[in-house]
């Protein structure tokens, strides 16, 4: 008969196995092989006297007693790691692997450039940045957490706001000079604009003026899932689009690009830390976040343009 502690280590692989839906996936997180973790599952299935998960060659599917017995298995495992970190409590150090989650523009200009200062305060933290314009499921991919710009649809996720992502509408001088320069919201409807299409709002483009709201929807030749593709578009000339401010701040520093209706504001989007919530936030998570969201809210590039 398996001991204690051997059954809560099956347990902890058979959860993360179900989480990451990869027996190979999970044997690299864990510095181990394949062989190893099917090994142990096969004993803990042996032990239990039915099987967990039904294999095939492009996926894993979880029995009906096996989707019971994962259920079972987060709860005891969140209480387990709830008992740990009470005794624990006030002496947890800043120390181990965290898997970082962002949008690949945000994480390559806003969470990479701070990664060194935050790894030079905790030099034991090992970080595994995952940059993707799709929202990555913290729990199948392994998060610990990640930033998401943008009203919140998820449930059943701890969420912190972290800041505010000011946005502009921007062209270039090219652009304005053979086209004209929109003087209200509404104007952008004879114009080329470009839509970044990953957004709730879609092609629905709000300002506000004093007390009024403007709304307008646009229309243009070209969109993308990626913020970076549209400023490759907007400094190729093709047209206008509304954007952060810390996509474009070289850009208008430079003088590539124009800001346009400053006299309307923009809506703005807030920034959020997400954590899964059965799992606790650890030290090196919550050094994590606190760090980014002071990092944020100094950076100038994620200041509103007076």
């Amino acid at each position: 008969m398996r001991t204690p502690v051997d059954k809560l280590s099956a347990m902890a692989i058979f959860v993360r196995v179900v989480e990451r839906g990869s027996f190979s996936a999970v044997a690299r997180e864990m510095q181990t092989s394949q062989p190893t973790i099917s090994k142990v599952l096969q004993a803990l299935e042996t032990e239990l006297g039915g099987k967990l998960i039904t294999r095939s060659t492009r996926k894993l599917s979880l029995t009906d007693e096996g989707q019971r017995y994962y259920s079972e298995c987060r709860h005891i495992l969140a209480a387990v790691d709830a008992a740990e970190h009470s005794f624990q409590s006030g002496r947890e150090i800043i120390a181990g692997p965290l898997r970082v989650g962002s949008s690949v523009s945000f994480g390559r200009l806003q969470i990479a450039p701070r990664l060194p200062e935050f790894l030079k305060r905790h030099p034991e933290v090992q970080i595994d940045l995952q940059l993707s314009d799709q929202n990555l499921d913290l729990v199948t991919e392994g998060l610990d957490v990640t930033f998401r710009i943008g009203e919140l649809n998820d449930s059943g996720l701890i969420a912190r706001h972290v800041g505010t992502t000011h946005r502009v509408t921007v062209a270039t001088p090219d652009y304005l000079a053979l086209h004209g320069q929109p003087q209200t919201p509404e104007e952008l409807s004879e114009h080329n604009c470009l839509l970044f299409n990953l957004l709730s709002s879609q092609n629905l483009w709000a300002y506000q003026r004093d007390t009024q709201r403007h709304e307008v929807r646009i229309k243009g030749n070209a969109q993308s899932n990626s913020s970076e593709a549209i400023r490759e578009l907007v400094l190729g000339g093709l047209g206008i689009a509304l954007s952060p401010v810390w996509l474009f701040s070289e850009d208008l520093k430079a003088g590539r690009v124009k800001v346009i209706l400053q006299e309307y504001e923009a809506q703005s989007l807030p920034m959020h830390a997400l954590s899964p919530a059965n799992r606790r936030q650890s030290a090196r998570v919550k050094a994590f976040v606190d760090y980014m969201s002071q990092a944020l809210e100094s950076a100038p590039e994620l200041q509103p343009i007076k």
